[in-house]
């Protein structure tokens, strides 16, 4: 790959014109000048007001290199190594999913006026995300529920490790906990009847039938585990967790999650069996069933 020159338009326009096959026109230009202002801090304002601006050669060397690793399909928040979630710069990596709009939303939701309604708490709302992986969802609701004392799961050690270091960046007391939802050993704090107010999950929920209909760079790059589960048994996250809350969560405690838009039905239904009540199927910015959220009865 040899560009034209060291021009900024110039070299927008042929990197775009290289990733416009696997991409799309506006896509493959939305990337580049991402990659432009991630790396050179260059804009579409800057590029109008300065139509002779040129990279250096070991910057266009940077830009090469990673437009070589879209062209191979890997993500450009992997590339970058951040993404953007709840107004917050996020660290991410190979070892983690890359956090949705749609999980954002279902955050939103819960931080700005839901969570309240129904939780009865003594000011200090207690958390616990299970699955949390960069943790953007436990991070993003110790930053919007103010006092809250969160928790969150994984079972991968080095999932952890990016979410700590998203804690510390961003400032907030996360306490995190290594452990499986399949065969939890969970011990909050140090103490295993640790209750919450509050349980929130987005847990793998894609059945491996839908894998052809999934993009490259997601099926490539994004860790399986964390997506997959068997065609035989796709709510079997939602009733591990289930189990796990009918003592975990708080009587009148509130759990929230995000599935798979194909099962809003089973998993409600799921939750009604399994003891819950006042269950709320909720759609995305899409119009897509993409949140389920019920109550523990009080006992």
């Amino acid at each position: 790959m040899k560009t034209p020159s060291n021009s900024v338009r110039d070299c927008r326009k042929y990197y775009a014109s290289q990733l416009e096959p696997i991409y799309g026109s506006d896509e493959a230009n939305a990337l580049i000048m991402i990659l432009l202002e991630h790396y050179f801090n260059i804009n579409r304002v800057k590029i109008a007001l300065e139509p002779d601006l040129r990279l250096s050669e070991s910057e266009l060397l940077t830009l090469h290199f990673a437009v070589k690793e879209l062209l191979k399909n890997r993500p450009i928040q992997y590339i970058i190594g951040e993404t953007e979630f709840c107004g917050m710069r996020f660290f991410v990596n190979e070892n983690v999913l890359i956090p949705r709009p749609e999980t954002e939303e279902m955050v939103r939701l819960l931080a700005v006026g839901h969570w309240p309604l129904a939780v009865k708490t003594d000011g200090r709302p207690s958390i616990l995300d299970i699955g949390t992986g960069s943790g953007c969802i436990a991070i993003s609701l110790a930053k919007l529920i103010p006092n809250s004392n969160v928790t969150a799961v994984d079972v991968s050690e080095k999932a952890l490790e990016v979410a700590r270091k998203n804690a510390e960046n961003s400032g907030v007391n996360v306490h995190f906990v290594l452990d499986d939802i399949l065969n939890p050993h969970v011990k909050t704090h140090g103490r295993a009847s640790q209750q919450f107010d509050i349980i929130v999950s987005n847990p793998p929920y894609v059945c491996e039938c839908e894998k052809s209909e999934m993009r490259a760079n997601v099926l490539e790059h994004e860790p399986s585990s964390a997506l997959f589960v068997p065609d035989s048994d796709p709510l079997v996250f939602y009733r591990k967790i289930l189990e796990f809350a009918q003592k975990a969560l708080k009587p009148d405690g509130q759990i929230w999650f995000e599935i798979n838009e194909k099962f809003g039905k089973e998993t409600s239904e799921l939750c009604r069996e399994m003891g819950f009540q006042n269950v709320e199927i909720i759609k995305d910015f899409r119009g897509k069933e993409r949140i389920v959220r019920a109550q523990r009865q009080f006992s």
